[in-house]
């Protein structure tokens, strides 16, 4: 079968060339896929459209803005607005969330409004009070109908398809063994622009299936699709668990962006990373690992409020190699990783999966290319774990204005746990992970790093002011959030501190047992400015 990494990223089909799929034979096509697509959003109760505030379907149509789909979160709602192409997107002051019933309606200001994503803006607002419907208004007046609504607890809600032409489906809902693969015989692949119409369905095997990542073979007809751009429905992929129904979807195959034409892999190592409302971190951790070797980073923002917007494109400006990415689904870091480390696979050959507040530190001085290479003089060697190192507040109260390699130095005696830098094409096609490490292909194995070559600081427990942050923000999937009373005594969590954020009183003094400037020493040596002693973060600071 021929490589259709090439292809644009979305493919719609109408009802009827979808039908014609089953009828005729596609050949194979080396033109490059762009398809558009409009949402077609259902029309909510008449007592809804009847009000003084709504639009007509026909003024709504004339703008081009609707509601594409709708996802329940435990907290809120997430709207999705679908623009047509090259509209400017709305600003908060132009937005409102309204929730509605037969006999009332109120307003409210969304609690975030969100960049594009694909070809839609994302509005968050507060969940709908029993009984109502969330929609958003325009301007203040012009309601927009609410569009189908789905239940994140059982959704698929991604869907990327491989250079082997396989889709890469991430699901919500199936409830499987993390770190273990499933039976893929339980399951199969749904794909149609109506997943409830049974006669509009294209049916495939699972390839694997293992957490929250299902491998479906991509039926060929999907692959073979002319161009079209008729705006029909957008084709949309599931999965089904035999003996029960289909789950929600929202997922488009999209083709895995690749270079055009290919070329050889453009970055020795990478860097991937989720983050959310930690931009004031992002100058330090990428120009601190430029200088040790990282090329390439891939930053998924996973529902952020803050200023990483222009953090990011203040460094880009730099010349910095910076991808941003919206991640904007709950607790799902080991989807995200995946998803990840499929779009760096034809980039990258090495990538570090690693937060934000972690840095690799070399203490012999070697660049991270040079300690790659001597670690894996061997073929087998598809992955390093790297022992971290937890620091502590280090007598700090405030945030350190040099950042945090510079101001925390006190830390635990012991590493805890360990993060990779992997080689993406030698992954398990089922890219099970646990966030530290992934699963292998067969025949490829990791190596332990010895801590005097490299370990990672993590700056784990800072300041009262940033730790506590990490009650509301747990993004694993099968971490606890630290407010529940599930897992108290995991080592996710910080000793002692239960499930609310309240301050200890010697919080400054805690987690110090071993003084550490190694890192501290190096950076102030070979950063800091001769004439004003800053350090170029703490400078970019100042600009912005």
């Amino acid at each position: 079968m021929k490589d259709r990494r090439n292809r644009c990223p979305l493919f719609v089909i109408s009802r009827c060339a979808l039908v014609l799929l089953f009828l005729s034979g596609f050949t194979f096509s080396t033109h490059r896929l762009f398809f558009t697509e409009r949402y077609h959003p259902n029309l909510v109760a008449s007592w809804i459209t009847s009000t003084t505030e709504a639009i007509s379907t026909e003024s709504t149509a004339a703008r081009g803005i609707s509601i594409g789909e709708k996802v329940l979160f435990p907290d809120q709602v997430m709207i999705l607005l679908k623009y047509p192409p090259s509209s400017p997107l709305l600003t908060q002051h132009e937005i409102d969330c309204v929730y509605s019933s037969p006999n009332s309606s109120r307003r409210s200001s969304p609690l975030s409004i969100g960049g594009a994503y694909l070809d839609h803006q994302i509005v968050r607002c507060k969940l709908p009070p029993r009984g109502m419907i969330a929609s958003v208004s325009l301007n203040a007046h012009e309601l927009l109908p609410s569009g189908p609504t789905h239940d994140w607890k059982s959704l698929a809600y991604e869907a990327m398809i491989d250079r082997d032409n396989t889709t890469v489906v991430f699901v919500k809902g199936l409830n499987l063994r993390p770190g273990k693969p499933s039976n893929a015989s339980k399951f199969r692949c749904v794909y149609g622009s109506d997943l409830s119409d049974p006669k509009l369905l294209l049916r495939s095997e699972v390839v694997s299936i293992a957490q929250e990542i299902v491998r479906c073979k991509t039926p060929s007809s999907l692959l073979n699709v002319p161009l079209k751009n008729d705006n029909s429905n957008p084709i949309k992929v599931s999965i089904k668990i035999n003996g029960k129904g289909i789950l929600d979807s929202i997922a488009r195959p999209e083709f895995k962006a690749s270079p055009d034409p290919p070329v050889s892999i453009q970055h020795r190592v990478c860097a991937c990373t989720m983050v959310r409302n930690q931009a004031r971190f992002l100058q330090e951790w990428i120009m601190y690992h430029a200088r040790i070797g990282v090329d390439r980073w891939f930053i998924y923002d996973n529902n952020s409020d803050d200023d990483i917007e222009n953090i990011i494109e203040s460094l880009v400006n730099q010349n910095y190699k910076i991808t941003r990415h919206l991640w904007p689904w709950i607790k799902t870091q080991e989807a995200g990783f995946a998803h990840c480390a499929l779009r760096a696979q034809d980039l990258c050959e090495w990538v570090a999966f690693i937060d934000v507040d972690e840095f690799l530190y070399l203490p012999s001085g070697v660049r991270l290319e040079t300690l790659i290479r001597n670690q894996t003089s061997k073929p087998d060697v598809a992955e390093l774990r790297i022992s971290c190192h937890n620091f502590g507040p280090s007598g700090l109260k405030k945030i350190p204005p040099e950042g945090v390699m510079v101001g925390y130095k006190c830390r635990l005696g012991l590493p805890e746990r360990h993060k990779s830098i992997v080689r993406p094409e030698k992954l398990n096609p089922s890219l099970i992970n646990m966030v530290h490490h992934f699963d292998l292909k067969d025949g490829f194995k990791y190596v332990n790093v010895d801590r005097n070559l490299m370990v990672i600081n993590h700056y784990k427990f800072q300041v009262w002011e940033v730790f506590k942050e990490k009650f509301y923000r747990r993004v694993a999937t099968y971490v606890s959030d630290w407010q529940d009373e599930e897992n108290v005594g995991s080592k996710d969590r910080a000793p002692g501190l239960g499930t609310r954020a309240v301050e200890p009183g010697d919080w400054t003094s805690r987690f110090c047992e071993v003084n550490d400037s190694r890192l501290r020493d190096w950076v102030l040596k070979r950063f800091s400015d001769p004439d004003t002693g800053l350090l170029p973060w703490q400078k970019e600071e100042r600009v912005l």
